[in-house]
């Protein structure tokens, strides 16, 4: 089999079924889709970006091991938003009586509902606006906490609904509030290499 890029135009919408039926055709692309059905290929990230992304995940599977409180999901999970879109965040977690609640089939699929917590880390080649809109996605599709981390700025976005987006520059940790109870997540390795 020869990978071949795929090319794709700003004014090419798609349904659900064919986004679905372009996903299995392509496993090995990364694909999202807007609730208006524009389609969008995302770049893989470099080598320091996608060893970051594993270890933040790492984190909060290790916590949630303990709790016990719901399901983790990496990078390659996508979600159908309330809204339409279908989205993959960095790292992102559902309460366990919300995925209970799913059939199998839904769980298979694309979950439809938004994750409770969400992750965006910005890659060298992200736009940060184009993060900071789809963190805003997410807080209007039932998100509960975001956090957009900027390891190049050494900034945090902290997401909540109805209220202001909290800025912070250079923390030391980040705190799971009332979503994720009693996890702390050290910056320490997000930022060590950015320095």
């Amino acid at each position: 089999m020869v990978n071949i890029p795929l090319q794709i135009p700003k004014t090419l919408r798609v349904t659900d079924e064919q986004f679905l039926e372009l996903v299995k055709a392509n496993p090995e692309s990364r694909l999202e889709r807007t609730a208006e059905g524009e389609l969008i290929a995302m770049s893989p990230t470099g080598s320091e970006g996608g060893n970051r992304n594993a270890e933040l995940t790492a984190d909060f599977a290790i916590w949630n091991r303990q709790m016990k409180l719901g399901k983790v999901f990496d990078s390659s999970t996508g979600f159908r938003l309330p809204n339409g879109a279908t989205r993959a965040p960095d790292t992102a977690w559902v309460k366990q009586e919300r995925w209970d609640a799913l059939t199998p089939e839904q769980q298979k699929g694309f979950a439809p509902l938004c994750p409770d917590f969400v992750l965006e880390l910005a890659s060298e080649t992200d736009k940060i606006e184009t993060l900071q809109a789809k963190m805003q996605e997410y807080i209007d599709n039932g998100c509960l906490l975001g956090w957009l981390i900027n390891p190049k700025t050494r900034q945090v976005e902290i997401y909540r609904p109805n209220q202001a987006i909290e800025v912070l520059q250079n923390p030391k940790s980040l705190s799971g509030e009332n979503v994720l109870p009693g996890f702390v997540l050290d910056l320490a390795l997000v930022f060590a290499e950015s320095a």
